[in-house]
């Protein structure tokens, strides 16, 4: 906590002498903070959007159909920690600046970007999910009374790990909003770049955004202690 509290403390040194939010206001103030803040929680939300469409019916599969390949799908999904950012960010410029994939300039790359950077997190909190139900019972007792796939997946599968997906989703929105290279190279307006380009420019601000977006990550981790407490006193209330 010490560097926390440090960062907190001179981002209150703006005015000489005095401890004040002066910072904070010049902050919220700047128009390149509202878009840059405003494009990042687009981006998040599309990626947690993305995330939720591709990891859920592939881990639900996986673990229903497949469950031979899991250690694959494991091996893969722990890639984005192995592969350094930067050179992920280049293989992406260079695979999609020409025909046929030209959409290096398309907001969907750095969405898929960052859908791929966040997959450790989205597809664990997933699949642990997953596990914490009896996939293949519920599965049959569906089919039992003539539920489609689309029906099983989003009506009767989705409700029971929504928490394990808002964790997913949580920690996704966490590595959107602190993300940097992606970004930077894409030539995208982001949280992260303004962030940097701050750095360079004020003395006060940049601890004060700092700040700002270690409290939005404990807000998030917050909810989700919150609503994954919340569903344990259901279950324990559900079970009495």
């Amino acid at each position: 906590f010490l560097p926390l509290v440090a960062t907190f403390l001179f981002s209150l040194r703006a005015i000489k002498g005095v401890l004040s939010f002066k910072a904070y206001q010049n902050v919220f103030r700047t128009s390149a903070f509202v878009t840059s803040f405003s494009y990042s929680l687009l981006w998040a939300l599309l990626t947690i959007i993305v995330g939720i469409l591709i990891f859920v019916p592939t881990a639900y599969w996986v673990r229903l159909r497949v469950p031979q390949f899991r250690t694959a799908v494991e091996f893969i999904t722990l890639l984005p920690f192995v592969i350094p950012a930067i050179v992920f960010v280049f293989g992406l410029v260079r695979s999609f600046s020409h025909p046929p994939f030209l959409i290096v300039d398309s907001p969907a790359l750095l969405v898929a970007g960052y859908t791929v950077l966040s997959m450790p997190y989205m597809y664990r909190s997933i699949d642990t999910g997953l596990r914490s139900i009896d996939v293949r019972t519920l599965t049959e007792a569906a089919q039992s009374l003539g539920a489609g796939w689309g029906t099983i997946l989003f009506r009767v599968i989705l409700p029971n790990i929504r928490v394990a997906i808002l964790s997913g989703a949580f920690l996704s929105f966490a590595i959107v909003m602190g993300e940097y290279i992606l970004a930077q190279y894409l030539a995208k307006p982001a949280f992260a770049p303004y962030m940097a380009y701050l750095i360079q420019q004020k003395a006060y601000e940049p601890a004060a955004l700092a700040v700002i977006s270690f409290a939005l990550t404990w807000a998030c981790m917050g909810v989700i202690q919150l609503v994954g407490r919340g569903r344990e006193q259901a279950q324990i209330a559900g079970g009495h």
